[in-house]
């Protein structure tokens, strides 16, 4: 059974071209379900297989949304394995996903996004620490990077004269993203100060580029600062950047392309958040609501 993952790993790596994460994913989940599987060989896995599998997920409790990502993978696996020849059959063909809980992103308002960023505090001019800090939260918010992006920025990929910033995102996918003034202005400030030349954007303490448990300390950290609600996460900037935008007017095309969603129905879930703003102010302002 190992081989067969390897194989599948490296189809992912070299053909469809997934980033790291994604791929850690796959083999995370394939994991589990080779423990499940033992000794058994490859060919005894069928539909009643399957079906005991999600009944062993369905005992742990796990969310129907986390069941359906684990059928996304044995889907993808199998698919492959039956396309080279390693099976006969794709035993998850008569499988259904089971169905999604509605799940609304969590965003933040505007003046929470102030009071989050104005919580970095600068000693003095040369604090490069802070000043990479506010840089960071300025970016995420200005925008609307997955951490994965912004983790993997390189100074050459932020074009400060046009205030764009190119970014690679899932699938090895390029966009280019416009960057505002505000972040613009943190990331000069914070590269002026810089004392390691390297092309990498957000470096750790020890000069290397900053990993994305790094990433998640300081806003987690200025999150206790700004004495905020914890469960807010570097993807509730980008969920809160959508949010905003939607709300002043933005067509959910263009938040698309600037979220690098590859189909509209994905963004399309901030517009239950925008209808639900608009029915509470609604409920406030009509005298018969």
């Amino acid at each position: 059974m190992d081989r067969f993952v390897e194989k599948f790993i490296r189809y992912l790596e070299i053909e469809k071209n997934y980033s790291k994460y994604t791929i850690l994913n796959y083999k995370k989940d394939l994991d589990d379900f080779m423990a499940f599987l033992g000794q058994a060989p490859l060919e005894s896995v069928d539909y009643l297989f399957i079906r005991k599998y999600l009944a062993l997920l369905k005992e742990k409790q796990i969310s129907s949304r986390s069941v359906g990502r684990y059928l996304s993978t044995l889907r993808t696996f199998f698919k492959f394995l039956a396309r080279e020849g390693y099976l006969k059959a794709n035993p998850l063909l008569g499988i259904s996903s089971p169905k999604q809980d509605k799940h609304l992103p969590s965003f933040m308002t505007e003046e929470e996004v102030t009071k989050l960023i104005d919580a970095v505090i600068l000693k003095d001019a040369k604090d490069d620490k802070a000043l990479r800090d506010k840089a960071i939260l300025e970016m995420f918010y200005s925008t609307g990077m997955r951490i994965s992006e912004v983790v993997g920025s390189n100074i050459s990929s932020v074009d400060f004269i046009s205030g764009i910033v190119k970014v690679m995102g899932k699938g090895k996918k390029e966009r280019i993203v416009p960057i505002g003034e505000c972040a613009l202005s943190a990331l000069r400030k914070y590269l002026d100060k810089r004392k390691t030349q390297t092309d990498a954007l957000f470096l750790n303490k020890n000069g290397r580029r900053i990993t994305d448990r790094g990433v998640r300390g300081i806003v987690a950290k200025y999150l206790r600062l700004a004495s905020m609600k914890q469960g807010i996460s570097p993807h509730t900037l980008r969920h809160s950047f959508a949010t905003h935008l939607l709300n002043r007017g933005a067509d959910l095309r263009s938040v698309q392309e600037l979220l690098g969603h590859a189909n509209l129905s994905t963004t399309q879930v901030y517009t239950h958040l925008t209808t639900e703003r608009l029915k509470n102010i609604y409920d406030k302002a009509h005298p018969r609501a």
